[in-house]
């Protein structure tokens, strides 16, 4: 099977403008994610989906590949559908351009799932909460999933609620894997209440009963949204980078 990788990168941004291009330990916030993406082993490929010349131009000045799409879109989605349209793939993995801890290796999960299954459409992931601040938080999404890991329920509140004995919570990790023929067939799905009321897109695949096989990954991607989430991002991407060149390990390879 054939994956792309796309990373969705606009430029305005409600609560941190033009964040693809803040510089954080010396490098855009773009090309942390970018760097990290291209590790995947399953990737065949990698572009960012930009609506944005400044975007643009700063990944094709650091070696990346990058293409124009239009400025409307509604979501990250949305721009990668775009993409399907022009290029020949399997799998499209939509991968969040907001952060920059992602792991290659959740990557390579979210895609595991489609050379065993012939009828996932969508894949995603999960893990464990072990934080009590995040299980209260609406900023955290929560996933609860049947016995064969597909999704049941997306929520910002609590889920499920432990009303008669303790719960493990899911967080989900926002990334998402779609099969060509799904992106193509997404502007025919309606939107749905659900998904008005929780603001939260993939709800409307569930409604229009689309299946959503969920993994569950190692590794948290913490996103950098707000100031406050940029200084806690900042100090942790440091602390890679001098990882990095006590191991001798260059940041950078030529896999993809």
């Amino acid at each position: 099977m054939h994956f792309i990788g796309v990373i969705p990168a606009r430029y305005q941004s409600t609560r941190l403008p033009g964040k693809a291009l803040i510089e954080i330990a010396g490098k855009p916030l773009i090309q942390w994610v970018y760097d990290r993406a291209r590790r995947a082993s399953r990737l065949d490929d990698l572009v960012v989906a930009t609506d944005d010349q400044r975007i643009l131009k700063t990944v094709e000045e650091f070696g990346g590949k990058a293409v124009m799409t239009r400025g409307d879109h509604a979501s990250g989605t949305d721009r990668v559908a775009e993409l399907a349209e022009s290029l020949e793939a399997d799998v499209f993995v939509n991968i969040q351009g907001d952060e920059p801890l992602i792991s290659c290796q959740t990557i390579d999960d979210v895609c595991n799932p489609f050379e065993r299954d012939g009828d996932a459409q969508v894949t995603t992931a999960r893990i464990k909460i072990t934080d009590p601040n995040q299980i209260k938080s609406p900023n955290v999404v929560k996933v609860v999933v049947d016995s064969q890991g597909h999704a049941l329920y997306f929520s910002r509140s609590p889920i499920p609620c432990a009303q008669r004995r303790a719960a493990t919570l899911y967080k989900h990790v926002g990334i998402y894997a779609y099969r060509r023929q799904f992106l193509q067939s997404l502007s025919q799905l309606e939107p749905s209440e659900l998904e008005e009321i929780e603001g939260l897109e993939q709800l409307r695949f569930l409604a229009n009963g689309v299946s959503i096989r969920v993994v569950e990954v190692a590794e948290d991607s913490p996103h950098v949204d707000t100031q406050e989430d940029l200084l806690r991002v900042t100090p942790l991407l440091e602390n890679s980078l001098k990882e990095l060149e006590k191991s001798g390990i260059q940041w950078r390879d030529d896999a993809h």
